[in-house]
Formats: C-alpha cells, sequence, structure tokens
C-alpha cells in the first residue's frame, strides 16, 4: 500500500508484543473481522468468537456473566435498559395467550409495559396484592393460564420485603416460572436465584452501575431461559453497547463498598425521619427510604428547599438523591389506582448516597424548615 488515502484506512493495531491489560478494554466496533470464511464459519458452529455487536460483544458478555456470578446463575445476558431486560425475562416464559401475573405494587414501568406493549402481544397481565399468599393462589387457580410471576425483593416505592421462598412453592405447585426484580437489593442483600427464582432482573441504571452514568439492565437465571433471552434481545435490538457495558463493569468493582455506606445512611436517615412524626417506609435492608410528608407541608416549597439534594426520576447513584412517584415512576397509574396503592401526591422516595451522613440530614432538616 502506498498511496496515503489507503494506509489511512487500513491502519493496522500492534501484534509484535502480547497486551495484557489490568482492565478489560472497551471493544467499540460495529462488527468483528475474519480472515477466511473458515473463520466466520466457526462462528456460527459456537467456537467463541463474535460478529456482530448486536449479537454479542466482549463487554456485555462481561457484564452478563459478572451479574450472574453475583447471583450465582449459571447465565446471563445485558440488555439496554431495565425495561429491556424486563421485557426480554417476560417474553422467555409468555407468548400470545398467556397470562403474567405480577405484584400490584411493582415498579410503575413494569405494570405500563403489561398494560400496553405486551396486552398488544396478546399476554394478559394481571395484578393482585402479593403480601397475600391467598390472593396469588387464587388467581393461580382461577386462571390456569398465568405462565410467570413477577415481584420485587424489595418492591417499589414502599419497599416490601417480598417472601420469595412462598411464591416459588407457589409457581412450582401450579407449573408457573418466577421472575424476581433485585434492583433494589442488589445481589449484596438478596440473591433470588438461590431461593428458587428462574429468572433474576436488574436495572443496572441503578445500584449495579452506581454513578449516575449509564443505562443498562441484565437478566440472569437458567440457562435454556436466557438463551431465549439473548435470542429476544438480539432479534428486537435490545442490545447494549459496548461502552455501556464497560461503565457498569467498572461500576459494580465498588458495589460491596458504595452499598454499605448507602446503606448506613439509609438508616441514620429513616431514624431521623421518624423524629418528625413521618409515616416512614424503611425495611432495615437497602439505602432506599420512602416516607409521606404530613398533611400540613408544602410539597412544592420542600422539594425546592432541597438544596444539593436533586430531585431526580431514578435513584442508586453515590448522590444522595429524591423522587416523586406520584409524578414519575408511577405516573403512568390513574388516580385511583395510585391511591389504591397509597401514592398519593406527598410521597416522598429517598435514595441514600454516599455523603457524610451528618451533612444529609442537615439538608434534609433545612428542608423542613423551609416547607
Amino acid at each position: 500500500m502506498k498511496s496515503i488515502e489507503t494506509r489511512a484506512v487500513h491502519s493496522k493495531p500492534l501484534k509484535e508484543r502480547q497486551i495484557q491489560p489490568l482492565v478489560q478494554p472497551i471493544y467499540q466496533t460495529s462488527a468483528f473481522s475474519f480472515n477466511s470464511l473458515e473463520e466466520m464459519n466457526g462462528y456460527y458452529e459456537g467456537n467463541g468468537s463474535y460478529l456482530y455487536t448486536r449479537n454479542g460483544n466482549p463487554n456485555t458478555d462481561l457484564l452478563a456473566q459478572t451479574v450472574a456470578d453475583l447471583e450465582n446463575a449459571p447465565r446471563g445476558v445485558a440488555a439496554s435498559s431495565g425495561t429491556g431486560a424486563i421485557l426480554a425475562g417476560i417474553l422467555t416464559a409468555a407468548t400470545a395467550g398467556s397470562h403474567v401475573l405480577a405484584a400490584q405494587d411493582v415498579y410503575g414501568g413494569t405494570v405500563a409495559l403489561l398494560k400496553n406493549e405486551l396486552k398488544n402481544l396478546g399476554i394478559t397481565g394481571h395484578f393482585v396484592d402479593f403480601a397475600d399468599p391467598d390472593a396469588v393462589e387464587q388467581k393461580l387457580i382461577d386462571y390456569p393460564e398465568i405462565s410467570l410471576l413477577i415481584s420485587e425483593s424489595i418492591t417499589n416505592p414502599f419497599l416490601r420485603l417480598e417472601d420469595i421462598a412462598a411464591l416459588v412453592q407457589l409457581k412450582n405447585q401450579y407449573g408457573a416460572k418466577l421472575m424476581i426484580d433485585n434492583t433494589f437489593a442488589t445481589p449484596c442483600e438478596s440473591r433470588p436465584y438461590e431461593l428458587g427464582a428462574d429468572l433474576v432482573v436488574h436495572s443496572a441504571t441503578k445500584y449495579l452501575g452506581g454513578h449516575s452514568d449509564v443505562s443498562a439492565g441484565v437478566l440472569v437465571g437458567h440457562e435454556e431461559l436466557i438463551a431465549e433471552a439473548e435470542r429476544t434481545i438480539t432479534g428486537m435490538g435490545l442490545n447494549l453497547s459496548p461502552f455501556e457495558s464497560w461503565l457498569a463493569v467498572r461500576g459494580i468493582r465498588t458495589l460491596a463498598l458504595r452499598i454499605k455506606a448507602q446503606t448506613g445512611n439509609a438508616g441514620r436517615i429513616a431514624a431521623f425521619l421518624e423524629t418528625k412524626g413521618l409515616k416512614v417506609w424503611y425495611p432495615g435492608k437497602g439505602a432506599m427510604v420512602t416516607f409521606e410528608l404530613g398533611e400540613e407541608a408544602d410539597v412544592d416549597r420542600f422539594f425546592s428547599s432541597l438544596g444539593w439534594i436533586l430531585i431526580v426520576p431514578t435513584l442508586a447513584g453515590v448522590e444522595t438523591t429524591v423522587s416523586y412517584p406520584y409524578g414519575t415512576s408511577h405516573r403512568a397509574l390513574s388516580h385511583e389506582e395510585k391511591e389504591r396503592l397509597g401514592i398519593t401526591g406527598r410521597i416522598v422516595r429517598l435514595s441514600a448516597g454516599i455523603e457524610s451522613a451528618e451533612d444529609i440530614l442537615e439538608q434534609l432538616e433545612a428542608a423542613f424548615q423551609a416547607g
């Protein structure tokens, strides 16, 4: 190659020495090349090589396997968001004509997915109070078409600790699968696969990534179910980019340290809020605290007086934040549905960060004084 035009396009990576990076590099490529047709055929024969990033990428695979290892599950797959991972999980167990039973207090995005997009695919969603095992069993009796149960290890926003063992017993008795969203608890606090769940899903946007700079989801579970989920994610274009996969893996490296700091702060925040005479939801696990402002409180003024504690529609970063479930995570629900679940316009969901607990409490006190 003599011309500058050709040499500029075909610059070659260094091959004269072995490179062993401490951290996996970012494989920021849309496709992978082959030196021969035989090499290319090796991909299709399952030799573990890569073809096209939508079908698989080393960064995405490392994220999936890392989370699977943390959950003690055999296999995992990454998706472009937590909702994408939830969708892939549902479609492993439900097809047109199937029914899905979800806890009535699951994440609002899961509710919307079942009521809208999946309804259009011929999948019927049901919702019931999973704190009442008899009600769950009655639904399973009434609707034998139910192929999947969905709940969360710690529910959103009222932080109910799910009785996963009871759900495992019911799903086994009635021949359904069980998917648990473990986003709030993380594998540091709960490992649903070990308890008998078939699938465990994470919004890696939250605690796994942990730095408010990535949108990602991960689904782990039984080999055959994850293989089906991989086909769904590839076929529907739900794949995660290499860079976001790399960011999420980097975040996971400090997961245990962050969770220790955040849960410690959450306990102190919950105790402080109780001294204010407020209704507080904190189960003693996790780093989320939900509370209800008093009827006399000026809700808008309280939120606008929080200073460096910012209002955001997500959670689990290293910074302490608050959200407004009535207008964000559960916005898709009707007013009547929100009221039935107890999600009033005075509910505040706080995500504890890693800052000094004294600074957090001081800022909250200032907001209470203003509001």
